[in-house]
């Protein structure tokens, strides 16, 4: 069963499975895909372990090996309810024997969505409980529809920093080496259906802290983000939703190896440290 938190204008629901936000809406309108599996059952995951894809399905921690499928498991778990009030939820996940048989460690990850008045606000924190230090990728894979209810006109990202970071793609669902030129251009994009027949577009760095995610007319959608450096935007093909995804991590390298620690961005926590990671979306 879902929980509801909200505010007048602004209302979500989250589910125990992946604590993963199963609408947003403003206004009344709907803001978030509704999983339609036709094209894609997610809407909001969270990616926990890794993010993105390991060769071949297989990670390993200090040379023990495991199979683990495309963004680690967390999202396909069911977390318990900690606390919960009308503005805000916080679910959480602990290891188990199933969690600690592919990822050997005990660790907590805790999601908190709140929202405040057009502002959507969501938190994790991945604590260490082990006695060794512990290496991880965090991500958010939030799908915002496309085009956003009573939009008109093309749709754009355009960053906060007004950069131009360099893209890369996915070869094999693995991390290219081949640094592409931006598809920025004093901070904005147009977006287009075209772009994603090859998948994701993935900036690894240099998107900055925030964007605006908006057509002519319509709501405007304005991200912040803490702690997460990488950004990626994918839309399934022919689907009517923009996934905009910051992350802690990315794909595996081909040939790089299955060690976590040896991904792109790969974070190791120190035994009993914690780490906190973030994203909000205000309607503006």
């Amino acid at each position: 069963m879902t929980l509801a938190i909200g505010s007048d204008t602004l209302r979500a629901t989250i589910s125990p499975l992946g604590a993963e936000m199963q609408s947003l809406e403003w206004q009344g309108k709907p803001l978030l895909w509704n999983g339609d599996a036709a094209f894609w059952t997610g809407r909001s995951p969270v990616l926990f372990p890794i993010v993105g894809r390991a060769e071949g399905d297989v990670i390993a921690v200090n040379g023990r090996a495991a199979e683990m499928k495309q963004h680690g498991f967390a999202r396909r778990s069911t977390f318990d309810l900690v606390e919960a009030s009308e503005t805000a939820c916080t679910f959480a996940l602990s290891d188990s024997d199933a969690t600690r048989a592919v990822y050997p460690f005990a660790f907590r990850l805790s999601l908190t969505h709140r929202i405040a008045a057009n502002r959507l606000s969501v938190t994790a924190t991945v604590e260490n409980r082990d006695d060794t230090p512990m290496p991880f990728g965090l991500g958010f894979h939030p799908a915002f529809l496309w085009p956003l209810p009573g939009a008109e006109g093309a749709h754009r990202i355009t960053l906060d920093n007004r950069g131009a970071p360099d893209l890369i793609r996915l070869e094999g669902g693995l991390i290219g080496e081949t640094k592409l030129p931006s598809p920025f251009h004093d901070g904005a994009l147009t977006l287009d259906p075209a772009q994603f027949t090859e998948d994701a577009m993935i900036f690894p760095e240099g998107a900055g802290e925030g964007l605006v995610y908006a057509a002519d007319t319509g709501p405007r959608l304005h991200f912040r983000f803490a702690n997460l450096p990488n950004l990626a935007l994918w839309q399934k093909p022919g689907a009517p939703f923009l996934c905009i995804e910051p992350w802690h991590g990315m794909a595996a390298r081909a040939g790089a190896g299955p060690e976590i620690a040896a991904r792109p961005y790969s974070l190791t926590l120190a035994a009993g440290d914690t780490a906190t990671f973030g994203f909000s979306v205000e309607v503006i």
